[in-house]
């Protein structure tokens, strides 16, 4: 059985390496769909979707299961959504999830939807992670070891807190007008 798990990733942190640890023992195979693949440099998305390609690629490289890292691109037409993850990926029987709108639209689809407990959620959260990299702060405690590497080789903490600088005017640096 194959498996299908999307995030943003913007960076892959423990939570979701312990999601992925959980579903490894329930298929044969997954597909770990990079979502919103093509936003970057931007404080909420920092990292681009090959830097997020390698975070999860290398991460995950020593689970017992085959899996596959698919850029999936934003589509804002929900009622195709799921449509275009399945054109994006290889085929899955499963998808996993915990965001509400995303259950919602495979249950609609067809797709049989399964959630997993979220792992020590008050601190293994995106917009934590990436506020204390911009604070300079304890982040890397917080992601698999593989991560940090490609944080660093990428310049990633310099990038992130240059996009969250603000101009003169109060507007941020990645919203440029």
């Amino acid at each position: 059985m194959r498996g299908f798990y999307i995030g943003r990733f913007q960076p892959y942190h423990n939570g979701h390496h312990r999601m992925v640890e959980e579903i490894a023992g329930e298929v044969d195979e997954l597909v770990l769909g990079i979502g919103s693949a093509g936003d970057s440099h931007s404080p909420r998305n920092p990292f681009t979707a090959g830097e997020r390609v390698m975070m999860v690629t290398k991460s995950v490289a020593d689970l017992d299961v085959t899996t596959y890292a698919v850029p999936i691109e934003d589509l804002d037409r929900n009622s195709v959504w799921v449509s275009h993850v399945q054109s994006m990926s290889p085929a899955f029987e499963v998808a996993y999830s915990n965001n509400p709108l995303v259950i919602q639209l495979f249950s609609e689809a067809g797709v049989d939807v399964r959630q997993s407990p979220m792992f020590n959620r008050d601190v293994l959260e995106g917009a934590e992670l990436r506020s204390r990299m911009i604070r300079g702060g304890d982040w890397r405690s917080l992601v698999p070891d593989p991560v940090v590497d490609v944080v660093e080789e990428v310049g990633g903490i310099e990038r992130i807190q240059r996009v969250s600088d603000t101009d003169s005017n109060g507007d941020a640096a990645s919203d440029p007008e």
